[in-house]
C-alpha cells in the first residue's frame, strides 16, 4: 500500500497538522486569558497607587 518514504511523509504531515491544531487552541484561548489577567492586575495596582497618593 505505502512505501516507507510515503509512510514517513504521512506521519510528518500528521505531526505538523497536530502541532498546528494545538498552537491554534493555545493562541485563541490561553493568551487572551493571560493578557486579560495581567491587565486586571495592572489596573488594580494603578488604583492602589492613586489611593495612596490621595491619602498622602
Amino acid at each position: 500500500m505505502f512505501e516507507f518514504d510515503q509512510y514517513l511523509g504521512f506521519l510528518l504531515f500528521l505531526l505538523i497538522l497536530t502541532i498546528g491544531f494545538w498552537l491554534m487552541i493555545f493562541l485563541t484561548a490561553i493568551i487572551p486569558y493571560w493578557i486579560g489577567g495581567s491587565l486586571k492586575e495592572r489596573l488594580k495596582e494603578m488604583k492602589e497607587n492613586k489611593k495612596k497618593k490621595k491619602d498622602d
